[in-house]
């Protein structure tokens, strides 16, 4: 393997962030099967590992993705199946952006054996990581939050109508964490101030992704919650995608008391 599949940072809190769709690597071997379109790497989860820099520092262990998810998307089953029956979604191997542009040259998208050789060389890895942290957190901590952060466009009529929510929680319809876990992070946004009033919803068009539904067990001791964001609330949602330190300021301080007031919730359940 020519290409380090993650980056980790190891923490003490009960807390592991995942962010798989940060990574923006075409591996050198795969380029010339794209299209340009898919070397901008539209769809990528930007600047995730800045906004969440506050869990690093307060302890959280962190888990990022360095390969694009237009190689394989980590947040999706190996078995390729939707997530989202009957509604648009991409797939494990996608073959189209968000907007349905190709991203593969005619005659170029993977073989079946192909998409098997990406599992095993960047998909496996990750996850294996991502549940060694989580099993070694809940044997020291006796329980652990598991947060997805993910980031999307605003608006992408081809995936959801209007404009999406700031923010959209997801634990698989109230599946993936114990209700006083989500009810904790929800609280925080109730409370919000008038200056940074963000617009939220918990199971709605996001529910959750693989990850979320595969690893949140809360009758085990792991409680998983997924947060999309609005990409306008930090960034320039248009080329080349900039960060905005005068928005995300304001959002990374929501942002972290609704994770730290989770954490909390987490460690005040009963064992």
């Amino acid at each position: 393997m020519t290409e380090r599949v993650f980056d980790f940072h190891a923490g003490t809190l009960p807390l592991l962030v995942s962010i798989p769709h940060l990574g923006r690597i075409i591996p050198d071997s795969l380029k010339s099967q794209y299209t340009h379109i898919a070397h901008t790497v539209v769809d990528t989860d930007w600047h995730l590992d800045r906004l969440y820099d506050f869990a690093r520092r307060a302890g959280a262990s962190v888990l990022s993705a360095r390969v694009s998810r237009y190689v394989i998307d980590l947040n999706r089953p190996p078995s390729g199946e939707s997530l989202y029956p009957g509604q648009t979604t991409t797939g494990l191997c996608p073959t189209e952006t968000f907007r349905g542009e190709p991203l593969y040259r005619d005659g170029a998208t993977p073989t079946a054996e192909e998409t098997q050789a990406r599992l095993a060389m960047y998909h496996q890895p990750y996850h294996a990581k991502l549940r060694a942290e989580l099993d070694a957190l809940k044997a020291k901590r006796g329980a652990v939050l598991l947060w997805e952060a993910h980031s999307i466009a605003s608006v992408l009529p081809r995936l959801f109508d209007g404009k999406l929510p700031d923010l959209n929680l997801g634990t698989n319809s109230e599946q993936s964490c114990d209700p006083a876990v989500l009810r904790a992070g929800t609280a925080t946004l109730e409370s919000q101030s008038v200056e940074t009033p963000y617009t939220w919803v918990a199971n709605g068009r996001f529910k959750g992704g693989y990850i979320t539904r595969q690893y949140g067990e809360p009758n085990k001791g792991v409680h998983a919650i997924q947060l999309e964001m609005c990409q306008s609330t930090y960034m320039n949602e248009t080329a080349p995608f900039d960060y905005r330190p005068d928005l995300a300021e304001k959002v990374e301080g929501v942002v972290e008391r609704m994770v730290m007031a989770a954490v909390d919730a987490v460690r005040a359940l009963p064992r």
